[in-house]
Formats: structure tokens, C-alpha cells, sequence
């Protein structure tokens, strides 16, 4: 079919963030006399978008934080690096600006915020390439339920099924194929333990973005213009 519009996840998939919140998570949970759990996302209710994971980060550890305050520190701890030193991976510049040249809309549906997802596309010049942004901070359940990739799509004024998806991680992957979406996989090395289950649910899987690339231009029937 003829797709309209493809749909990125941030962390992970368009930039090498994961780390980085793993030691927020470590630091967060530290400074409250906290061991981090090795079950710490196993099973979140109502899924893994930003408010739903202060909420729950809340509940299990009985935190006397407020939701707001917890995502408030989180965004704190984690925005000087947004909107300085944390970059786009390899390819995925050259790869939007293809798909921007050739007027195939994109948007972004990440479980991060609107703030921090604007302030990192922004600090590698590819902010005013995004259509829309549907994010872990709007009223939404949280991957993998579908609703965060339906609201993008709803956004772009584009039906599910006329989008391409990517993802790097299960749930990512889980939500994106939920919302009829064709679905792509990008290996990220914090989904490693996954990526067998990852590359069973998406309907391609790839190992970098010269791979993904390839496929998507195919897909999507682009040129590339210089």
C-alpha cells in the first residue's frame, strides 16, 4: 500500500539515551535508600509512558513525592543532556532529512515528555522536521498499549494502517503492531535481552540504520535529492 506518514519512537530508536536513564533510575532510587529491583519494569500498569511510570515508581515504593515532582526531577536530571550531548544515532539524520525532501510526514510517539522530546530534536536541528508529537505525557496509556501511536496518527491525520512504525523495544514494538501499524525494529543494546521476542513481533527487524534505511525508502518509495 501506499504509506503517508512514518512514526518514530525517541529513546533508543532515534537517539542513545537508554543508558542514561538507567542512571537516572539508579540515582533517583539511591538517594532515597533505595536498592534498584531487577524486576523494576517487568509490569507496569496501565503501560510505560511518563506519567504512568512516575505514578507507578510512586506506588511501588510508597515515595511521599508527588507525581509531578517525580517527573519534575527526572526532567531535571536528565535535561542538561537532552539539549547538549546526547545525539541523534548514526544514519538517522540523513534518513529524515530523505523522507522530509520527499513529503512524507513524520511523527514522533515516544513515552518521554513533550519538553524533553522537543528540547533533544531540537539540539540536533531536526525539531521542525516532526508533524506531530504524541507523548509519555499526554493522557494516554503507555505502551504497549496502542494509544500513544493512534494519537500520533489521529494527529497527522493519517489512518494507522497508512503508517510505518519504528521501534527498539518490546513494548515499543507491542504498541506500534496494536495500533495496525506496520512496524519496524532497530536494535538498540539496551533491548538485547528482547531482541529475539522483538524481531518475532515486528514485521522487519534491523541491526543499524543503513539497513532500515534501505527498507524504508523502499517502502516508502523515495529518492533521495542532492
Amino acid at each position: 500500500m501506499q504509506y503517508q506518514a512514518i512514526i518514530f519512537d525517541l529513546d533508543g530508536t532515534l537517539i542513545d539515551s537508554m543508558q542514561l536513564w538507567r542512571q537516572v533510575d539508579v540515582e533517583f532510587l539511591t538517594k532515597r535508600g533505595i536498592d534498584v529491583p531487577a524486576d523494576l519494569f517487568d509490569n507496569i500498569p496501565g503501560g510505560n509512558g511518563f506519567i504512568q511510570t512516575a505514578l507507578y515508581f510512586k506506588e511501588r515504593f510508597g515515595l511521599d513525592d508527588s507525581v509531578e515532582s517525580i517527573m519534575d526531577e527526572w526532567t531535571d536530571m536528565v535535561g542538561k543532556h537532552y539539549s547538549s550531548d546526547v545525539k541523534l544515532k548514526e544514519g538517522v539524520y540523513d534518513l529524515l532529512q530523505t523522507i522530509r525532501e520527499n513529503g512524507i510526514k513524520i511523527g514522533l510517539a515516544t513515552s518521554n515528555s513533550l519538553h524533553l522530546a522537543q528540547t533533544v530534536l531540537e539540539a540536533n536541528g531536526v525539531l521542525s522536521w516532526f508533524s506531530a508529537f504524541s507523548t509519555g505525557d499526554m493522557e494516554l496509556r503507555g505502551k504497549p498499549y496502542p494509544d500513544i501511536f493512534l494519537n500520533c496518527a489521529k494527529l497527522l491525520k493519517v489512518e494507522p494502517e497508512a503508517c510505518l512504525a519504528v521501534e527498539d523495544t518490546l513494548t515499543g514494538v507491542q504498541a506500534a503492531k496494536a495500533a495496525g501499524m506496520r512496524t519496524f525494529a532497530i536494535f538498540d543494546e539496551d533491548s538485547i535481552p528482547f531482541w529475539p521476542q522483538i524481531k518475532e513481533v515486528a514485521d522487519l527487524a534491523f541491526e543499524d540504520y543503513t539497513m532500515l534505511a534501505g527498507q524504508v525508502k523502499k517502502e516508502l518509495g523515495l529518492t533521495t535529492r542532492r
